[in-house]
């Protein structure tokens, strides 16, 4: 019977570690992102706290793979260990068991984790057992990096538990925002339209006020897509999609009683003037005069209700966002696999991005650092220009990149929107997160490229 084992040390004592991985949203975190999953149900047993107790189950769907996994899980002990066993899926076994020691006896401030799998080949696997043994070793090594480092941000943090309201939750980031906050012992409510917690409407100003009770942060990251051609009728609902929901959500928090502490809100780095040359675009730089610029600076004094009632307000100006799970990335992917990719125009704009991971880090720090407030640019210190975006991730997939899109065929296809997006840029400097000390997860686009694909 095949087996594999691994091994993890944690900084943090092992009931830390246990407690994190016995919260909603540690399956979600641990999912690795170059492998579509959904997850179809968590249910824990009758009674059980949580879904790793004795009796909880999982079901999960893997693209390309036409059986469910289904996991039940048993042998729960408190801080020490639990083990999932699946009930059906493409092995004809497989049990792992997940063990949680102390390296220091004194006073359990480290912890061991131990990941011990056996598994039986089953139809579907039985010619694919050197695949299965690689993608083990890769999938517990992404799994251990994203553990260590949430840990990290949640110690270093020290937050007490919140109460945080988020727009957009579903999206590319909330999804990976809900799942963090979650497994650091927060509390998240979900504003949006029919099945949510906090049910919004902005087109037709609804929002309930009360339902704001307990809430400490709010975290609005909803908005209509921008990577579409710019049509009239687009620019309107992108426009408003941002400037109505920002209003509404200022608006209703400031007439609270007693309202959040804490209001962040997702902008874009498309404020600033866009530049080839190597000028850097801080928090101060001037305003743009593009769509994107007007409407970021529309957007941002939208939330002017929410300041002058002192709440602590915080806009990201994001840069492009790094997941393999979605985005810009996710487009790019196939045609770069399939050796298709290269440079965009010139290759000579310059291309601003921030991982996901590190997105949420920003936004966990805007939530507990009362220093941060106004305007921060929420990208790594390492920008690039877009010809060595994309020699880095064809270097990331082993394919070359050597097909250019020339910037006719850009302004064809996508109009003013490609204009705005891939042939237009801006080296935007993380000032603001430099000064207070922040640190990275993927400082450069190599790393951040690496743990995504």
């Amino acid at each position: 019977m095949p087996e594999a084992l691994f091994h993890a040390t944690f900084p943090v004592s092992p009931a830390t570690v246990f407690s994190w991985h016995a919260r909603s949203g540690a399956l979600q975190r641990l999912l690795p992102p170059w492998r579509r999953c959904t997850i179809r149900s968590i249910i824990p047993a009758t009674n059980a706290p949580s879904v790793i107790n004795d009796g909880g189950r999982v079901e999960i769907r893997i693209a390309g793979v036409p059986w469910a996994w289904v996991a039940t899980h048993r042998d729960y002990q408190l801080n020490q260990q639990f083990t999932d066993t699946q009930t059906s899926g493409p092995f004809a076994s497989w049990t792992h068991v997940h063990r949680f020691t102390s390296i220091d006896n004194r006073d359990n401030s480290a912890c061991q984790l131990t990941d011990h799998i056996t598994y039986t080949h089953g139809l579907a696997t039985y010619f694919l057992s050197g695949l299965v043994a690689k993608e083990l070793t890769r999938q517990f090594a992404f799994r251990h990096q994203r553990t260590r480092w949430d840990l990290r941000r949640h110690a270093e943090a020290n937050l007490a538990p919140q109460t945080v309201a988020i727009t957009g939750a579903n999206g590319l980031v909330g999804s990976a925002l809900v799942p963090f906050l979650t497994t650091g012992g927060h509390t998240v409510r979900r504003i949006g339209r029919g099945q949510a917690d906090i049910v919004w409407n902005p087109s037709t100003n609804q929002l309930d006020p009360a339902a704001f009770a307990g809430v400490d942060a709010v975290v609005h990251l909803a908005g209509e897509s921008v990577a579409q051609r710019w049509t009239t009728v687009a620019k309107k609902r992108i426009r408003d999609s941002r400037l109505d929901s920002t209003a509404l959500l200022a608006r209703t928090l400031a007439a609270l009683p007693n309202p959040p502490r804490t209001l962040i809100i997702a902008s874009g780095i498309g404020y600033a003037e866009t530049d080839i040359n190597d000028g850097i675009c801080d928090e101060s730089a001037p305003l743009g005069q593009d769509f994107l610029a007007q409407v970021c600076r529309e957007w941002e004094a939208a939330a002017e209700p929410a300041r002058q009632r002192g709440i602590r307000v915080v806009h990201l100006r994001i840069g492009m966002v790094i997941s393999a799970a979605g985005g810009a990335l996710a487009k790019m992917l196939t045609p770069f696999r399939l050796g298709f990719g290269g440079r965009v125009g010139s290759g000579q704009q310059w291309q601003s991005w921030i991982h996901r991971d590190d997105l949420v880090d920003v936004i966990h720090r805007s939530l507990s650092d009362e220093a941060l407030s106004g305007v921060i640019n929420a990208v790594s210190p390492t920008p690039v220009r877009q010809h060595e975006f994309a020699k880095l991730l064809g270097r990331a997939v082993r394919r070359p990149a050597i097909v250019p899109l020339p910037a006719f065929a850009v302004r064809l296809l996508f109009g003013e929107m490609g204009q705005a997006l891939l042939l237009n840029g801006a080296r935007v400097h993380p000032g603001r997160l430099l000064a207070c000390g922040h640190q990275w997860r993927y400082p450069t686009l190599a790393e951040a490229l690496e743990f995504e694909v």
